[in-house]
């Protein structure tokens, strides 16, 4: 079983790989080598046979030749098989030396040969020596392999080093973003991911300490209601009417301290939503889906919801329920803020991103100085918790999409409201024309 660690693993494949690499080109370089020089002595004693056999003595032979041909012993033999021409070599030793012999047709009538041998013993010791270099030059080529892998190992493992080191000095206190230019090409998107992270976590940790804060003060208002509309009640006695207008009083405080805890539960909800199995959808339709189920109310209170959807279908995999808090969250804010006889729009574009949606009203506006997706911050004197944007924003960044809202910049009044999903999990469905 391979070990856990990636850097051990690289380690003993590159070892493994690099050995065989070079046992097999070794192997091949040494018999290729052998089998050359084998060849060549072979030739030498095939071209000596052919010099005897056209009766060309070797007194004739040039200088060279002479010289070249002194170590060789030539007798005529005869064999009791005939041997159809062919000729035939083999090496045999006697005690420290080797010799090469050549079996040469010489009389095929009487069937003799030529029989001419050479002592080849300084050629093996020369190819002795040629392994012996070779297995000297593979030891330090592994070496050498093995330096190299170890430094390549460490150069790769450097930069998760890095990060891993960043990561755990951090605390929620203190998170800065990775810098992705200080990143190898290939762990750029890996830094992306985790300042990704960081930056929810970030929102997270400091949304948390919002929740916390705005849930207290929120319910610490209904609860000072009740308690001081109690203490008056019991002053001194009442009529019945007094004591079931206190009461409603009081039921009004606990159903506002109702409405704030059911808002909660749906942070914790969400979270829930995030751990959902992303399913395919066509965005587009969702969209039509979800501003039809809006229809009947805005005709109820005298609105219009108008529809402008580009292109006319777009595939994406995320989680539905996600998706579905936010656009119904920026419908709902819509036609809360949007008077009587006015006009709520709902668009979809490409852009560079991916596929950008707009929600417009036509309300007042916002104050762009305040933080809207931060717990309980509310906009204008309508009725809420606050907490719609909020959950907006953590959906937005569940689904790694971008979120916004801001003032209407086409000369009318009234908020525009965005969520941009990216392309990388989308697809464009072609316009069927």
């Amino acid at each position: 079983m391979f070990s856990k660690s990636i850097r051990r693993n690289f380690l003993l494949q590159i070892i493994i790989s690099s050995i065989l690499l070079i046992f097999v080109f070794s192997s091949f370089l040494y018999f290729y080598i052998e089998r050359s020089i084998y060849d060549e002595k072979r030739s030498e004693l095939l071209k000596y046979a052919k010099n005897i056999t056209s009766n060309r003595s070797v007194a004739n032979f040039k200088k060279d030749d002479q010289d070249q041909y002194l170590h060789y012993t030539a007798e005529i033999i005869k064999l009791k098989k005939h041997k159809n021409h062919s000729t035939d070599a083999y090496e045999n030793t006697k005690g420290k030396h080797t010799y090469l012999t050549l079996i040469y047709p010489y009389h095929l009538d009487t069937l003799s040969y030529l029989k001419i041998t050479k002592d080849i013993t300084a050629t093996k010791e020369l190819l002795k020596k040629i392994l012996k270099y070779i297995l000297i030059i593979n030891i330090l080529g592994f070496g050498l392999v093995l330096i190299y892998a170890i430094a390549l190992s460490k150069m790769l493992i450097k930069p998760i080093r890095t990060l891993s080191n960043k990561l755990s000095n951090m605390n929620e206190h203190l998170m800065k973003p990775v810098r992705v230019e200080d990143l190898p090409e290939e762990f750029e998107p890996l830094g992306a991911t985790i300042n990704h992270l960081i930056l929810r976590i970030q929102n997270f940790v400091k949304y948390q300490k919002e929740l916390f804060i705005g849930t207290a003060h929120e319910m610490k208002t209904p609860l000072a209601v009740i308690k001081l509309k109690n203490q008056v009640t019991l002053i001194k006695k009442r009529t019945p009417e007094e004591y079931i207008e206190a009461i409603e009083t009081t039921n009004k405080s606990v159903d506002d301290m109702n409405f704030i805890v059911s808002n909660i539960l749906n942070i914790g909800r969400q979270e829930g939503v995030q751990l959902e199995k992303p399913v395919e959808i066509d965005i587009i339709k969702f969209l039509q889906d979800k501003v039809d189920d809006f229809n009947l109310i805005a005709s109820n209170e005298g609105k219009e919801i108008d529809i402008d959807f580009q292109p006319d279908g777009f595939m994406a995999m995320l989680q539905v329920g996600l998706l579905n808090q936010i656009i119904q969250n920026f419908i709902q804010n819509a036609l809360k803020f949007t008077p009587k006889d006015k006009k709520v729009s709902v668009k979809s574009r490409q852009d560079s991103f991916g596929l950008l949606i707009a929600v417009l009203d036509e309300g007042c506006g916002i104050d762009e100085s305040v933080d809207l997706f931060a717990p309980f911050k509310r906009q204008g004197n309508k009725s809420g918790v606050g907490l719609g944007l909020f959950l907006a924003k953590s959906a937005a960044d569940a689904l790694g999409a971008k979120i916004s809202i801001k003032n209407r910049t086409d000369g009318k009044s009234g908020a525009i409201a965005t969520l941009q999903i990216s392309s990388k999990l989308s697809c464009i469905i072609p316009s069927k024309r």
